[in-house]
């Protein structure tokens, strides 16, 4: 089994069982490291040099934070983390030993929130890159998507109602898909639409959805191909800037259609159809 499938443990037991090691790996005498091995040609000492703490929310207190194990010679490569008494390596992290785990599924137990958290700040991160995403807030609505056995994506939400931030009284006046990311090895398999597509029927009742600005150039072509196939949702779904007032949102198929996505003249003939012979 992996973490995420055995017993729940909430987040303030993770911690002390953090900090009681991470004070047990500080006392240790020097010589006497522990190994954890990644491949079958690859394992990496473990002394309290190449161990981290990690923070996983942005907000809350006590704060959620367990320790991370690193490559010596690189602080930003996290390769596991200690949960359940035991160092395991974050591939193992993402994945799922229960059948029943397959699709989008709403994120509900704390180890799925670690999951989140890797795919957001450590999985996706190439070498001196910043994190993709801020950290998000403890209770943020999330779903993960999961495929053959793994985690290979998730999405956040902003519901309606719900703060814009922890230190303001703003709040989102429309549903806001917030985050979306697909992992690298999984991408052009239309796993972004199929987000989108959840998200929009999630909120059915709702007149208007929004995504929240700026977007990427790879969720705008998400967008427009999500836009190309439901015409229903052409006048419904906006680009929003945080609370969503009718003064910060912008209708995303208009964007599209006055060019402010950059999109490329195949593109355009695309979208408006446009016969060749009548250029």
């Amino acid at each position: 089994m992996y973490p995420v499938d055995l017993p729940h443990v909430d987040d303030t037991d993770l911690t002390l069982a953090s900090e009681q090691y991470f004070s047990s790996l500080e006392s240790r005498p020097s010589g006497c490291n522990e190994w954890l091995e990644l491949s079958e040609t690859f394992k990496v000492g473990i002394t309290a040099n190449n161990v981290k703490w990690l923070r996983l929310f942005e907000d809350g207190q006590p704060d959620f934070a367990v320790v991370a194990l690193h490559l010596p010679d690189d602080p930003t490569k996290v390769v596991a983390l200690y949960l359940h008494e035991k160092w395991w390596p974050v591939d193992d992290l993402l994945r799922t030993s229960s059948k029943s785990r397959q699709g989008l599924m709403l994120v509900q137990s704390t180890l799925e929130r670690v999951i989140v958290f890797l795919l957001s700040q450590v999985v996706e991160r190439c070498p001196q890159e910043e994190v993709l995403f801020s950290l998000h807030p403890r209770k943020e609505n999330c779903k993960l998507l999961w495929s053959d056995g793994q985690a290979v994506g998730f999405y956040t939400t902003k519901h309606k109602g719900s703060l814009c931030d922890s230190w303001g009284s703003r709040c989102y006046l429309l549903p806001v898909l917030d985050t979306l990311l697909v992992r690298r090895s999984w991408r052009r398999r239309g796993l972004g639409l199929q987000m989108l597509e959840d998200f929009c029927s999630s909120f059915s009742t709702e007149e208007f959805v929004g995504v929240s600005s700026p977007l990427s150039p790879n969720m705008a072509a998400v967008c427009r191909r999500f836009l190309q196939q439901h015409e229903e949702h052409r006048e419904r779904l906006y680009e929003v800037e945080a609370p969503g007032g009718w003064s910060q949102r912008r209708n995303i198929w208009l964007n599209i259609h006055l060019g402010r996505y950059s999109l490329s003249i195949a593109n355009i003939l695309c979208l408006f159809e446009i016969p060749r012979a009548m250029l």
